[in-house]
């Protein structure tokens, strides 16, 4: 009886409509019936087990991490996947989200004119862009649209027709403006002692050597000028990183680095001023404020053009001035015919 109730158990959990009415045998029977009628084909379990084989393979072959491991792998997939269905027109995303509406083109950045202030906007339709004003009625409309309420700057931008990256037209020099700058410059001498009254009676503000030195060393940077004597220059090479890009590194060719340092300082605090052509190939300088007056802006802008044109390269071909514009710090830019040959 023991042996026939193990049997109906074992018929009962594999579903079999079997009872105590039937005999040991005929229960035998259905089990092994439904054994062989659940048990996989011989073809079935060969695919089966190459499945698994492969399976097994391809988790071999991946690494631990990298371009070769399992992740990095499914995310190359993925992004192919994605690519055939966007080449497909499909823009349905896979995670069950909605469809990806695209926007329409982007609006029509609006022209910079209509950008600026109300104030620039007003100034600046007194200016005609189409036309080439001489340069004292482009000074004087210059100062006449001068929209801050502080005392501006008026400042030339000339456009070179140079290339700065060829030493021999890498404009740089000093020019002295009759009416200076109407900036408060503050003059640093370095040199020896014996030239630091010198340097004071001609109105340098920071005169030192040793002394000098220590408060680089705290970029300490007080002043706007650096004049220094030739046998000084040395002693300057460990800051050059401190002083090069801020233009304060003294230089023969505007005039810092002079034997006579009390010269040197008379002439930066009277408005010699130096100008360089940038990258762009431009020429910016500030020739004076607003203030000064239309005469003394126009003489000022004329010792620059004398200077500028002495600086001619002699390798150039064709024209040496490309452009002219004059503005205020915060102005509209008026444009000056070319005068300069």
């Amino acid at each position: 009886m023991a042996k026939k109730a193990d049997l109906l158990a074992e018929a009962s959990k594999l579903g079999l409509e079997v009872s105590e009415k039937n005999t040991i045998a005929e229960i035998e029977a259905a089990i092994a019936n439904a054994a062989e009628a659940s048990a996989p084909t011989t073809e079935e379990a060969v695919v089966d087990a190459e499945a698994e084989v492969a399976v097994a393979e391809k988790e071999e072959t991946f690494a631990k991490a990298g371009k070769r491991s399992a992740k990095a792998v499914a995310e190359a997939e993925a992004k192919v996947e994605k690519e055939l269905r966007k080449e497909a027109g499909d823009t349905t995303p896979q995670d069950g989200s909605e469809e990806v509406v695209k926007k329409g083109p982007k609006p029509v950045t609006r022209p910079i004119l209509e950008r600026r202030g109300k104030n620039y906007r007003k100034v600046a339709e007194k200016v005609d862009t189409a036309k080439l004003y001489s340069l004292e009625d482009a000074i004087k409309l210059a100062a006449e649209t001068n929209p801050s309420k502080f005392d501006a700057s008026v400042e030339l931008h000339v456009r070179l027709n140079v290339d700065p990256r060829q030493a021999d037209q890498n404009i740089r020099a000093t020019v002295s403006l009759p009416h200076g700058t109407g900036k408060t410059i503050r003059v640093a001498v370095f040199a020896p002692e014996a030239d630091h009254k010198s340097a004071k009676d001609a109105g340098a503000d920071v005169v030192g050597d040793e002394t000098f030195l220590a408060q680089l060393d705290k970029e300490v940077l007080d002043f706007d000028i650096l004049v220094a004597t030739p046998q000084y220059m040395p002693k300057l090479g460990k800051y050059a990183r401190l002083l090069g890009p801020r233009g304060l590194m003294p230089n023969p060719k505007s005039g810092t680095v002079a034997t006579d340092v009390a010269k040197a300082v008379t002439e930066a605090k009277a408005g010699k001023v130096e100008y360089r052509v940038d990258k762009q190939a431009i020429v910016h300088l500030a020739v004076g404020k607003v203030s000064f007056g239309d005469a003394k802006l126009v003489e000022n802008a004329k010792a620059f053009f004398e200077s500028l044109q002495g600086q001619k390269p002699s390798s150039l071909k064709g024209g040496y001035v490309k452009t002219i514009t004059v503005s205020t710090t915060m102005g509209p830019g008026v444009k000056v015919e070319n005068f300069v040959s």
